[in-house]
C-alpha cells in the first residue's frame, strides 16, 4: 500500500520532477510527487507531496529527509494527514447566510 509524505518549506523554485528526483536520489521508491500550486497565480505554495511504494520507506524517509537542505531551505518531512473537509462533510463554502439577531441594517431590535 503508498504511503504519503508532507514535505514543507519547498523552494518556490521547485516542481514535481525536482522533488521526485531529491527523493529518489536518497534511496526510496518515489510513486508519485506532487508541488501544490496556489490557484489563481500558478505559483508554488511551499510545499507538497510523496507517495512512496511502502510503509518502511515511509518512516525511513521521514527520518532521513526531515531537516535536510533543498536549494538551501530545511525541508520539514512527515507523515501526510488525510484531506480536511467542511463543516458538514462537504468543501467549506464560507460566507452566504443572515446572521442571527441581525436586521435588514444589522440591528437588533427591541421587541
Amino acid at each position: 500500500m503508498a504511503q504519503r509524505l508532507f514535505v514543507g518549506n519547498l523552494p518556490r523554485s521547485v516542481v514535481d520532477s525536482v522533488l521526485s528526483e531529491f527523493v529518489a536520489n536518497a534511496g526510496f521508491q518515489v510513486v508519485s510527487a506532487a508541488v501544490i500550486r496556489d490557484k489563481m497565480t500558478g505559483e508554488s505554495r511551499g510545499f507538497g507531496f510523496v507517495e512512496l511504494a511502502d510503509e518502511e520507506d515511509m518512516q525511513r524517509a521521514i527520518q532521513g529527509l526531515n531537516g535536510q537542505s533543498l536549494e538551501g531551505r530545511p525541508l520539514t518531512v512527515n507523515e501526510a494527514r488525510p484531506q480536511r473537509t467542511g463543516f458538514s462533510g462537504g468543501p467549506h463554502r464560507g460566507g452566504g447566510g443572515q446572521r442571527s439577531g441581525g436586521g435588514r441594517f444589522g440591528r437588533k431590535r427591541d421587541y
